[in-house]
């Protein structure tokens, strides 16, 4: 491992922005600024697809006030983008590596991000131009391997977790209106962000009732008999699925909706939760409706975990660190300490070993019926997201004797 030379660096972010992505940028910025390494500091605009473009900005002559106001705006403040680098791609990026002189790349991002950090970083050897690639990760998925967890995750739980108990009070208020509520949530093949969802869950009448992942197969027998075993026992049904929960024949049910694939052709769903409303209505003649937050588990400013925040600032400087000091074709990970409290530090892994691989939900975290979490899960997930969640109080309902 030897340092490399002197020269510029540049940074990009990709995939799906969170609500602390800028402050991984900011991480990486900082430590830029701070060494005398570095000449050049700059942004790939819309990340690759950007550079490609030679669609640059020097983030040197930002304001030096700028850096800790994005530190706590969510989105991708350089833009980001889904693309795939096309093999005849690659020769291009390495000649304008070269007519910039940049010699570290940091790129932001999850799974798809580390392969395009990868190949670059081949390229650039087979080229034998001397350049150091990190990854820094990012991902509301949490689905990246060797990594305890993923910066973006624990915001996007809290919001799941909040959404969950906020949206369930309207139903509460007037059972009979609509009895069953499907709440539908993001996740391409792992179940993390719809297990969030039941961080605010304290007693059996709490909710979420039913959680469905994509992990595991979905049998509408089943879901029915759950669903009128509790309205029948509690008066209401909420219900949390994953996008891309898949039948017993491996068919998404989100098919109905699909509207193509991405770059890395992975199908766009929409249409899961309807799809259980549906069913729901027409086999149990139960009202239901589903809420879909979209974008919003992404990016909400007003659910930012402060830990999330600072775990996405503390990987994007260590990734500047790990360029300068020679480290290439590697990603920062966060390494769990629960001694004495809560507490992450990072370490590094090669890339052969992230891209394009997915981390599941482990077994344990979920109870024999596959459908709610367990303990195991809970002392997992709730130092990710911050501050305690509010405990909401019910009237004592000890009714008046009619005169």
């Amino acid at each position: 491992m030897t340092p490399t030379p002197r020269g510029n660096l540049i940074i990009g972010q990709s995939g799906g922005a969170t609500a602390v992505i800028n402050a991984s940028l900011v991480g990486v910025v900082e430590a830029a600024l701070e060494d005398k390494r570095v000449d050049g500091i700059y942004g790939m605009l819309h990340g690759i697809e950007g550079l490609l473009k030679e669609d640059i900005i020097d983030l040197r002559q930002q304001p030096a006030s700028l850096w800790p106001q994005l530190r706590h705006t969510p989105s991708a403040a350089l833009g980001s983008c889904r693309y795939k680098l096309q093999d005849n791609d690659l020769e291009h990026v390495i000649e304008i590596f070269r007519r910039y002189n940049i010699r570290y790349m940091l790129y932001i991002g999850g799974n798809d991000s580390a392969d395009t950090a990868h190949r670059l970083s081949k390229a650039a050897h087979q080229s034998n131009y001397d350049l150091s690639i990190i990854s820094v990760p990012k991902t509301i998925d949490n689905d990246l391997p060797h990594t305890d967890h993923c910066p973006g995750y624990g915001s996007a739980a809290r919001f799941l977790a909040l959404a969950t108990m906020d949206s369930t009070m309207n139903t509460i208020s007037i059972p009979w209106h609509y009895p069953v509520k499907v709440i539908e949530t993001m996740g391409r093949d792992a179940g993390w962000l719809t297990v969030a969802s039941a961080l605010g869950k304290r007693d059996e009448i709490d909710p979420p009732h039913i959680i469905l992942t994509p992990e595991h197969p979905f049998s509408a027998d089943r879901f029915l008999t759950q669903v009128e075993e509790i309205y029948r026992r509690i008066g209401y049904v909420i219900i949390v699925a994953a996008e891309t929960i898949r039948d017993e024949k491996g068919q998404a049910l989100g098919t109905v909706g699909q509207v193509g694939t991405d770059a890395f052709q992975h199908p766009l769903l929409s249409g899961a939760a309807q799809n259980l409303v549906e069913l729901v209505k027409q086999h149990l003649k139960l009202r239901a409706r589903f809420d879909k937050p979209g974008d919003l588990q992404r990016m909400a400013s007003t659910c930012i975990s402060v830990t999330d925040q600072q775990e996405a600032y503390l990987v994007g400087q260590m990734g500047t660190l790990a360029a300068l000091s020679g480290e290439s074709d590697k990603m920062v990970t966060l390494v769990r300490h629960d001694q004495p409290s809560y507490h992450c530090t990072t370490d590094l892994i090669d890339l052969t070993e992230i891209a394009n691989v997915q981390r599941l939900l482990p077994a344990e975290y979920l109870d024999e019926s596959k459908t709610m979490v367990t303990q195991s899960f809970y002392e997992y997930a709730l130092p990710l997201i911050g501050e305690p969640l509010p405990q909401y109080k019910r009237l004592e309902t000890t009714r008046l004797t009619k005169r």
